[in-house]
């Protein structure tokens, strides 16, 4: 995601101030960078669905003299990066997907975005909040609605390591009830994107009222979950279809369960083994397409 990192950090610090239209823009603005260094404002104006007087009073509330101050920084960056997201941007554009250039073009853009985590400090968020999970007593696993997958798919990789997590779904709306015993001693991993559940909100506030630490996997700095966490790992959603994907988020769920397995790597391998003796005692898996009877 293409960024002017000193902009980008104005607009997060003033981001409470904002209109929701100001917010709006600047929401925008930080999730397509490379837009801001391409297009026009009217064009990125009606990309973001507010008028393009916004980007104008946008630019003069973070103490610029217009929206072309924003876009010669956007800009600057771009060229630092013309052999990166540049090049991507303007062969999206030469070759609008259709057809089976769709799946070319959303594959492609997966590829670009799981490249982004790869960046050294998206690397460093990564470390801190893998040293954060193991510090943990619990981890309080939450995921709601889209990202339900995400928190399920990080929960079930941890039970194959030990019982250290706690995946807050349950059956008639019990799911908050793991929390009873939680306190200061624990952490819990939030998963959430545009638009954000509002009881994965309200979730969070407990959690914070009862002392337990937040880690996020999150889409924007300017999300209300960056704006409360420890620690923040942001995960691009943009889509060339018309859902969010959340495989950027998956990546980083697998990549943190890794991260947690190599760090006592013993302790991993007994767990696991003892989770394949289980398996192979239940007889869970099958090589072949079983034999109907009857």
């Amino acid at each position: 995601m293409l960024q002017s990192q000193e902009l980008t950090d104005r607009i997060v610090a003033r981001f409470d101030e904002m209109s929701p239209q100001l917010q709006k823009a600047a929401r925008y603005i930080l999730e397509n960078g490379q837009e801001v260094a391409l297009v026009s404002m009217r064009e990125l104006a009606r990309n973001a669905r507010v008028q393009p007087a916004t980007m104008t009073r946008l630019a003069q509330f973070l103490g610029l003299g217009g929206y072309e101050d924003i876009r010669a920084q956007y800009s600057q960056a771009l060229r630092l990066q013309a052999d990166g997201f540049a090049a991507r941007a303007q062969a999206r554009e030469a070759d609008a997907p259709s057809g089976s250039g769709l799946a070319y073009g959303m594959l492609q853009m997966l590829s670009s975005q799981i490249a982004r985590l790869q960046a050294p400090e998206s690397l460093a968020r990564l470390e801190r909040v893998a040293d954060r999970l193991a510090g943990a007593g619990r981890v309080y696993v939450l995921g709601l609605r889209s990202c339900h997958s995400v928190a399920w798919h990080f929960h079930y990789v941890m039970t194959l390591l030990g019982e250290k997590t706690v995946h807050l779904d349950g059956p008639a709306g019990t799911g908050v009830d793991g929390m009873r015993r939680a306190g200061p001693q624990d952490v819990m991993l939030v998963i959430s994107v545009n638009p954000y559940a509002r009881q994965t909100l309200e979730l969070v506030g407990l959690a914070q009222d009862k002392g337990v630490g937040i880690v996020a996997l999150t889409d924007s700095e300017v999300s209300p979950l960056a704006r409360v966490a420890e620690e923040v790992v942001i995960c691009a959603t943009e889509s060339e279809t018309f859902f969010h994907t959340l495989t950027p988020a998956l990546a980083v769920s697998e990549v943190l369960c890794g991260l947690l397995a190599d760090r006592d790597r013993d302790r991993a391998l007994r767990a696991l083994q003892e989770a394949d003796r289980h398996l192979q005692g239940l007889d869970t898996y099958a090589s072949d397409i079983p034999t109907r009877r009857g």
